[in-house]
């Protein structure tokens, strides 16, 4: 798969997914020339072009403004979305251990889902089901959702 990290992803994140999830290709959009600056309504479907699965974003608030979730639907891309409330190492460290313990399961999820699928990583749990909320928006769209055929 190829996941996109969102401008709002630190570098440190990516550099630290970089080392231990080596099936996927990451891409941090900071690292793709032309796209920095990239409005959410534009970025899923310009990631969708491009061949990207996934978009990976901190942005808690995105799932809240309907025209960024109607292009986040329109795209067909899975979401996955972490927390990262807290400012500072520890701050860093809590999303890192997070995103480590969680995306793994995610993208296991994702390989075998037949549509789109909206992940909040939760938790550095030692459960999976703690770790991990799945979405599938066919079944239970969220707020603002609106739902494509495929073509």
């Amino acid at each position: 798969m190829r996941l996109l990290l969102d401008e709002n992803v630190p570098k440190p994140l990516y550099q630290a997914l970089a080392a231990f999830i080596l099936n996927h290709e990451i891409i941090h959009l900071l690292d793709v020339p032309g796209w920095s600056g990239t409005r959410d309504e534009s970025l899923y479907p310009l990631a969708a072009a491009e061949g990207f699965h996934v978009v990976v974003t901190n942005d808690g608030r995105q799932m809240q403004r309907p025209r960024e979730v109607a292009a986040i639907a329109a795209s067909g891309l899975h979401r996955i979305e972490y927390p990262h409330k807290h400012h500072g190492l520890a701050g860093m460290g809590i999303a890192i251990a997070t995103v480590a313990a969680g995306l793994p399961g995610a993208l296991a999820v994702l390989q075998e889902a037949n549509g789109q699928r909206l992940i909040a990583l939760r938790s550095i749990d030692p459960t999976s089901k703690a770790r991990l909320h799945v979405i599938d928006p066919l079944v239970d769209p969220p707020k603002f959702w609106v739902s494509f055929s495929p073509d």
